[in-house]
């Protein structure tokens, strides 16, 4: 856990601080952001496994071969019969065939279902909460999540929070940033100002100076 927090800081100290510090430095008043979109989950979005995750593997007909093994933290799996098979970044199904395939030099014509639990995810798809959040953290992405799912995971905000003027890094999109109403959300309970978040959100909630 210590190992996983330690990379977490060095992600934001090298990747998101500077992304956020420029925008300040151009002068971009964060209520000159655009507000985030309110639609923005994808309907065809398929789980990425991640290191932490586990991988149950089932081979029809073979139970001596079926079993639930750990993603270690070099992204790689070993099981029965297969040596560190590189299982982060791939989705269930791709890793099903490839499990298929190193299993045919043993076995004839095996099939393999591969169904994930523990849902870690990679770095590059986890959602991080950083600032005057309850409990700062990074959470795991899940189909259609929203601000406020995220709000109720982490607590809230604190007293200090300026929550109409957070910021919502957009990763996957050339790291955009747009303004979200955590206040407004929370307090208020005004759900026009709840939106969808996506894969390798980062959502940054600055100190008020009042």
């Amino acid at each position: 856990m210590k190992l996983q927090w330690s990379v977490f800081v060095r992600w934001v100290k090298w990747s998101v601080l500077p992304a956020l510090a420029a925008a300040a430095l151009s002068g971009c008043a964060t209520t000159d952001l655009p507000p985030a979109p309110v639609v923005a989950a994808s309907p065809d979005y398929t789980y990425i496994i991640g290191a932490g995750d586990s991988v149950n593997i089932i081979v029809w007909r073979n139970p001596e071969l079926s079993m639930s093994v750990p993603v270690r933290p070099d992204g790689k799996l070993s099981a029965p019969l297969i040596e560190d098979l590189i299982a982060q970044g791939k989705d269930p199904t791709t890793l099903a065939r490839e499990i298929e395939k190193q299993l045919s030099k043993f076995v004839r014509e095996p099939i393999v279902t591969v169904i994930v639990g523990g849902f870690v995810g990679p770095y590059s798809e986890q959602i991080r909460i950083l600032g005057e959040a309850a409990k700062p953290q990074a959470l795991p992405y899940k189909q259609n999540m929203t601000l406020l799912d995220l709000m109720i995971i982490v607590g809230g905000i604190t007293d200090f929070a300026d929550g109409n003027n957070a910021v919502l890094m957009r990763t996957s999109d050339g790291n955009k940033q747009y303004r979200v109403r955590l206040k407004d959300l929370i307090e208020r309970a005004d759900l026009s100002a709840n939106v969808d978040v996506k894969p390798g959100d980062v959502l940054v909630i600055p100190q008020s100076w009042f």
